[in-house]
């Protein structure tokens, strides 16, 4: 009589399928059970491969996470690039890009909220990061220039300042503070109302004079 073996058996996969199955793991750890819930034993163990294979694909345990935070990232900025390429007006594009985030906070803030809580993930990911925001505002800065015909550095200050808005507005969705659909529409009046304020306070006021028209 042959015993067999009651093991599961390793499946193959395709290296980006076997590193995302890393990461997937690893993001179900840290929902279910935290953030030190995550080795590269442990993770080795859900994936039902060595430690040694999860090596091969993360150098170390900030790497993956890092990698795992980075992931995040890129799929908001996909799904946002979906949302812009459907508008054809700069309100809808504020109101599906703020609906956007905020949708991505309340589904995965805990996630995100336990990555950014390790300082060595944040600044493995800090150049990177930089980049895609700085490219994320030249893009709503030429929006917001478009629209509302500001100056250049109040149009720069503007964006800063409304990103902050919402910004502050997926923390309070993220801790149950604010419902949705509040948030959304308090960022929006915010952001759009602020916008056409300002367009007519600087009306024609040429870069660089820091104070508006007055009334």
């Amino acid at each position: 009589m042959v015993e067999t073996s009651t093991r599961p058996r390793r499946r193959r996969l395709t290296p980006e399928a076997r590193q995302n199955q890393i990461l997937n793991d690893a993001a179900r750890l840290i929902i279910e059970e935290g953030l030190t819930a995550v080795s590269m034993e442990r993770l080795g163990r859900e994936a039902g491969i060595s430690k040694a294979l999860v090596y091969n694909y993360f150098p170390s345990r900030d790497h993956l996470l890092a990698a795992l935070l980075n992931r995040e990232f890129e799929g908001l900025r996909a799904r946002g690039l979906e949302e812009i390429l459907r508008v054809d007006n700069f309100d809808d594009l504020i109101r599906f890009t703020t609906r956007l985030y905020l949708q991505h906070i309340k589904e995965r803030g805990a996630l995100l909220q336990a990555l950014f809580s390790d300082p060595s993930v944040v600044r493995l990911i800090q150049e990177s990061n930089r980049v895609q925001q700085e490219q994320t505002i030249r893009y709503f800065v030429k929006q917001v220039r478009k629209e509302f015909q500001l100056p250049l550095d109040v149009a720069i200050a503007s964006t800063h300042l409304l990103m902050a808005v919402t910004d502050r507005a997926g923390k309070l969705v993220s801790e149950e503070n604010v419902d949705l659909d509040m948030a959304e529409d308090l960022c929006v009046r915010l952001l759009t109302g602020g916008l056409k304020a300002l367009s007519l306070a600087y009306a024609g006021r040429p870069a660089g004079n820091g104070r508006p028209a007055v009334a």
